[in-house]
């Protein structure tokens, strides 16, 4: 039951990532009357908290081994509190309000993502490359279920007959869900923590972690924008009304669906070579979303699963990769993935505050009739952005040194 409760946890957490990246424009420029300019802007200055925040909790973690428990439980604590207040702000609450709770969120997101990505050699069965690479399969299988569960509960919802866009049925439901997650995931942080040495700049430089780190930066552009603007590409550029709930669950449900697949291919002839197979659907999906003509459902449904393949790969085999590097290095897990997590949450935030000012400069506005420029502002800022930036992580790849298959 080790690995199923490390998914679970995981799951928990997915919900505070990309889910809430998807939701939050909508929720806010709907539900509270907030500009999406704004949004954008707050999401880049919550990450100026997560700059000191996210290293001092990779450190905490590492200084305090014995205080796993305590660390999960917090986490969990925070995110059952966050949710519901979040998706329960009336229209017209103030943007200071907005900023508390998010930071609370985004917070208690930090502590949980780095305790489970930083106790990878402690969740998993052996300190080995192939038993990382099978630990992150399950990790990122739950956080892919997480992201489906989360994306699509708004929805189902409203289906149900609740109102107000489902949103605070939303939040009740992931309050709940963290307060369970956390009691039946207790017994994976009684493990005896692994631990390693401090962190320098020179050792995670001669371990490769950090052009792994600068790899994953670039990498999390691409699929930050269009999570970012999936929902206002559909229903506004492709006109799909009511499409994008199921055409995102394909996404991310094809994504988790491959995500043993590329383990097991990574296992068979390293992760390098994995990703060097994997990249080019995405960059394949973006140059056809660009190009697809209003209406096409089943055209943007096959982008969706090549598109979601390669998450698969993404999500699976780059934390695998930083979490051998580190242990074959000996050094400590935590507070280098706290790095990789303000890099991954940064990639996010500079995908909406780049976005969605661009968007709101050309016009667009969500669920009206817009301009041809203003569409076609989003079309490029969906599809060739993405493609160009996606590029340069295949030929940082590239770069990388060719490691043996693990054993």
């Amino acid at each position: 039951m080790l690995y199923p409760r490390v998914s679970l946890y995981a799951l928990m957490l997915a919900a505070a990532g990309i889910p809430l990246y998807i939701h939050l424009p909508r929720f806010a420029a709907v539900n509270l009357g907030i500009g999406l300019g704004v949004i954008g802007t707050v999401l880049l200055l919550i990450r100026l908290v997560d700059l000191v925040q996210d290293p001092l909790i990779g450190w905490a973690i590492d200084r305090w081994p014995g205080g796993q428990m305590g660390f999960a439980v917090l986490a969990a604590g925070g995110l059952a509190v966050g949710f519901p207040l979040l998706f329960s702000l009336p229209q017209g609450a103030s943007v200071g309000a907005l900023v508390t709770i998010l930071i609370l969120l985004f917070s208690a997101y930090s502590l949980g993502t780095i305790l489970l990505y930083g106790r990878s050699a402690t969740l998993a069965k052996q300190a080995t490359p192939r038993e990382l690479m099978t630990l992150a399969a399950f990790r990122e299988g739950g956080q892919l279920a997480g992201v489906v569960l989360a994306a699509s509960a708004p929805a189902l919802f409203v289906a149900l007959g609740a109102g107000a866009q489902g949103y605070p049925a939303f939040g009740l439901f992931l309050g709940a869900l963290a307060v369970v997650t956390m009691v039946l995931t207790l017994p994976i942080w009684r493990r005896a923590p692994i631990t390693g040495q401090g962190l320098s700049f020179d050792g995670l430089g001669q371990a490769g972690a950090l052009r792994l780190l600068a790899l994953a930066l670039v990498n999390s552009l691409p699929v930050a924008i269009t999570s970012t603007l999936f929902l206002f590409f559909v229903e506004d550029r492709l006109q799909l009304p009511g499409k994008a709930g199921p055409l995102l669950i394909l996404f991310f449900l094809n994504a988790g669906a491959t995500v043993p697949l590329w383990a097991r291919l990574s296992n068979r002839i390293g992760p390098k070579q994995t990703l060097i197979i994997a990249m080019p659907l995405a960059i394949l999906g973006f140059v056809g979303a660009a190009m697809l003509a209003p209406g096409n459902l089943v055209g943007f449904a096959v982008i969706c699963l090549a598109s979601g393949a390669a998450l698969g790969a993404d999500m699976v085999v780059l934390p695998a990769m930083f979490s051998v590097v580190l242990t074959r290095a000996g050094l400590n897990a935590s507070a280098a993935f706290g790095i990789w997590s303000f890099a991954g949450k940064l990639g996010l935030a500079l995908a909406a505050f780049f976005t969605l000012p661009l968007l709101e400069r050309s016009g667009f506005v969500p669920g009206q009739t817009n301009s041809a420029q203003a569409l076609e502002t989003l079309n490029l800022a969906y599809a060739v952005l993405p493609c160009i930036l996606k590029l340069g992580a295949f030929g940082m790849v590239l770069t990388l040194p060719t490691e043996v298959p693990a054993k």
